[in-house]
């Protein structure tokens, strides 16, 4: 399993945010500007970097420029969302060497484009965000219900060739309060890759996702409040 480090980025700072809303972000400028906590987590033994564009995803903007400072300035893989709403949009992160592209909206909106560019990119660089509050897909930026249950939308993307998943629990993002292991336990039994998301708070939280068989997991509040180091997060899940 892998342990990935979030740099979710607001008017060109690092923040988090509770249960995805921005009325709650909290910055993280003492940690430095998202390029230099991109080299932090590097430093620190990431291999994998999540990088999230909230002003794309919450429709006020965006920051592509610092996105593409962020892949330029790592040398390990960059994963990006927030906002990708075209094959074009998504083109253009895979073009500047981001190595994932993850996508939420428009897969529900437009499945076709999925497809495309699961044929286009590949399978391995295509991540369909599944982020759920009460077991029901939320899209735009989490202000929508899809009205299409997580597992649902599973199996329809499956279908259209569709191999890795983010899957997040709005209820617990930003939390601490641990994941929806009760989801993800569901989820991995159908053979899936899943990145679990939301509320991860503690080195027994990843272990317990570990044990679920997740492939990744997405750890943001936790480092930045020191709950754990990613060295520490790294270590217990290899071990």
């Amino acid at each position: 399993m892998q342990v990935i480090p979030a740099v979710d980025v607001m008017k060109g700072e690092v923040v988090r945010l509770l249960r995805g809303d921005s009325r709650f972000a909290k910055s993280y400028r003492s940690f430095g500007d998202p390029v230099t906590v991109a080299r932090r987590w590097e430093a620190e033994g990431a291999q994998i970097i999540h990088v999230i564009d909230l002003d794309a995803a919450l429709g006020s903007g965006n920051n592509a420029n610092v996105i593409e400072d962020i892949v330029k300035a790592v040398k390990v893989s960059v994963q990006v969302g927030g906002g990708i709403r075209s094959v074009d949009a998504a083109r253009a992160l895979l073009n500047m060497d981001a190595d994932r592209i993850i996508l939420g909206s428009l897969a529900f909106e437009e499945p076709s484009a999925v497809k495309a560019m699961v044929n286009e990119f590949g399978k391995d660089r295509v991540i369909v965000a599944l982020d759920h509050l009460n077991g029901v897909v939320m899209v735009h930026g989490w202000k929508t219900h899809s009205r299409t249950a997580v597992d649902d939308a599973v199996f329809k993307f499956l279908e259209l060739g569709v191999e890795l998943f983010l899957v997040t629990s709005v209820a617990r993002d930003g939390t601490m309060t641990g994941p929806d292991l009760e989801t993800m336990a569901r989820l991995c039994r159908h053979g899936i890759g899943v990145i679990a998301a939301g509320g991860i708070g503690s080195l027994e939280d990843l272990i317990a996702l570990k044990r679920l068989g997740v492939c990744g997991a997405i750890v943001g509040k936790a480092l930045y409040d020191g709950s754990f180091t990613l060295s520490e997060a790294l270590k217990i899940v290899e071990e």
